[in-house]
């Protein structure tokens, strides 16, 4: 069994689809400014710096994750995304992502906290710099940290509109 190659194909699939996520909030059909008004929409309060925010931390975590450099932070990134978007986007749909539910935005932030319990592996740049940001402890703080995070953003930032908190 070969481990480096299972975490080459976790972080290839993590890591691009998050770059992905950040290049469409800026670039997709509704570009920034759509961005900012779903955002707006969403209760994220101010919509155009959370907007530009989300962007730069899901194609940073992204490419971090995906060239395996900083791996245990990058994965706080990732968690605290989902967190926010498990919040905001997704509450109150139920769990399945077929009905606008939490199940994806919670396996990409399980799966990346795996991959900080695991390591990035031997091909990545954390081996090459030496760095040693992995392992049960990395896991608490990707998970931990990235809740903590979500949590003070949301506490600072959301406020939907009364008519959502009312159904949300």
């Amino acid at each position: 069994m070969d481990t480096d190659l299972a975490l080459l194909i976790l972080r290839l699939a993590l890591g691009p689809m998050l770059v992905a996520h950040g290049t469409n909030k800026v670039f997709g059909s509704g570009g920034l400014a759509g961005t900012q008004r779903w955002f707006e929409a969403l209760g994220l309060r101010p919509a155009w710096l959370h907007a530009r925010v989300a962007a730069l931390t899901e194609i940073g975590a992204g490419l971090l994750l995906a060239f395996g450099l900083l791996t245990g932070l990058a994965a706080m990134a990732f968690v605290a995304l989902m967190v926010v978007a498990m919040r905001t986007d997704h509450r109150g749909k139920g769990y399945f992502v077929f009905k606008g539910g939490w199940e994806y935005v919670l396996l990409v932030a399980m799966a990346a906290v795996a991959l900080a319990a695991g390591g990035p592996g031997r091909w990545s740049v954390d081996r090459v710099l030496g760095l040693e940001l992995a392992g049960p402890w990395w896991a608490l703080v990707a998970a931990g940290g990235g809740i903590a995070a979500a949590a003070l953003l949301l506490a600072t930032s959301f406020r939907p509109s009364t008519r959502e908190n009312v159904t949300g």
